[in-house]
């Protein structure tokens, strides 16, 4: 089987200042992929396909797509792989597995052609890395893709290819998708080298994820977990944290099989019947810190807030929030008297494994092992 061709899509973030910020670390991360991927010799080449003109890549192997039309996603990698006659790809959404490397993607590339009929994703319900085998029938399932959260499982069901899920680790769930993996990656020092760069210049306000390390490695402390939680992040943090987790799992799958209008969340009926600020009154009692996935909540409430006012209350700037009711609840997270982190769905994955990792990694003389001296028990919404 010949090697295969990376294909990344990377859609630019503009019309503020915030979106721009998120759309400068995409871009970087994707330029450290392309070059750790190349640099592997396990590719036959890349291609980045982009919406707008891009700076600074120049990188030997790499071509790069303009697109020059209205975007349809399906519509655009089936003729990517059509026009530059590809057998074999990897496709990668633009910022996803920023903590790839050179031998990861040499791994993923060594697994396809060792098994050239099967999809190899990150992630089979909400996919943002894919190997995929060239086919006919998969060209036809791709086509009418609207998104790329749901190739993996459109690869399975309508051209009959079988999946095989990479490990669930810290690399294949982390994603840029927000501030708050900005923050994260920031606070941990991952990455390749642009997106170091570009992190270290930002300068990011740490001090909320910095209050939620210690935490971790805590027998004593409990953390709140709401939100798109998958069984894989359960498991894990049941497995690596010393600390008791209080997990309220709900809409899994929210975006990828588009079912924002009919979600439901226990925290949004909690504050339809009490209101924000009673919420926050009590959150304190359940936990002492909390990861609340904003993106559900809005969902329940049926609010349609922009991009820039989501990501506005990922960083805590609820002054410029222009929605009422997230500017109000962003605002009570910032002033509770516990760390709340506000994000979305790689909030509650990647971003939650890396931020334990990290504690761990700073954790210096400990006399237990979160493996073996667990204390309590994870449960779902108790």
């Amino acid at each position: 089987m010949t090697r295969p061709t990376l294909v990344i899509f990377l859609g630019g973030l503009s019309g503020s200042l915030v979106e721009e910020t998120v759309g400068g670390a995409r871009r970087a991360a994707a330029l450290d992929s392309i070059e750790a991927a190349l640099s592997s010799a396990a590719f036959e080449g890349a291609i980045l396909a982009i919406d707008e003109p891009l700076p600074d890549a120049e990188i030997p192997g790499l071509v790069i797509d303009p697109d020059d039309g209205p975007f349809q996603f399906g519509a655009r990698l089936s003729s990517l792989i059509t026009r530059y006659h590809l057998q074999s790809v990897v496709y990668v959404g633009g910022g996803s597995v920023p903590l790839f490397g050179s031998a990861d993607f040499a791994a993923l590339a060594a697994n396809m052609q060792a098994h050239p009929q099967r999809v190899l994703t990150n992630n089979s319900f909400s996919s943002d890395l894919v190997g995929v085998p060239v086919a006919a029938n998969a060209l036809d399932a791709i086509q009418a893709l609207d998104r790329d959260n749901s190739m993996a499982r459109a690869l399975e069901e309508r051209a009959g290819l079988t999946i095989d899920e990479l490990p669930r680790t810290v690399a294949t769930q982390a994603d840029i998708d927000g501030p708050s993996d900005l923050t994260i990656l920031a606070l941990t020092g991952q990455g390749g080298p642009r997106l170091k760069a570009y992190l270290s210049a930002l300068e990011p306000d740490l001090s909320r994820y910095e209050r939620v390390l210690p935490l971790f490695v805590n027998r004593l402390a409990q953390i709140v977990v709401a939100g798109r939680v998958g069984s894989h992040a359960w498991q894990y943090l049941e497995r690596e944290t010393a600390c008791r987790v209080r997990l309220f799992a709900e809409e899994r799958g929210l975006e990828a099989e588009g079912r924002a209008a009919a979600a439901r969340s226990l925290i949004g009926f909690l504050i339809e019947a009490e209101g924000v600020q009673r919420f926050f009154d009590v959150l304190p009692q359940l936990g002492d810190a909390a990861f609340i996935d904003t993106r559900v909540l809005l969902a329940h409430m049926r609010i349609e807030a922009t991009r820039p006012d989501r990501f506005l209350s990922d960083l805590g700037a609820w002054r410029d929030i222009s929605d009422p009711f997230l500017r109000d609840f962003t605002r009570a997270a910032a002033e509770v008297r516990i760390p709340v982190l506000l994000g979305g769905h790689s909030l509650m994955s990647g971003g939650l494994m890396a931020l334990n990792e990290y504690a761990w990694r700073r954790h210096e003389g400990a006399s237990f092992s979160p493996r073996t001296e667990k204390s309590g028990e994870h449960t779902l919404g108790g």
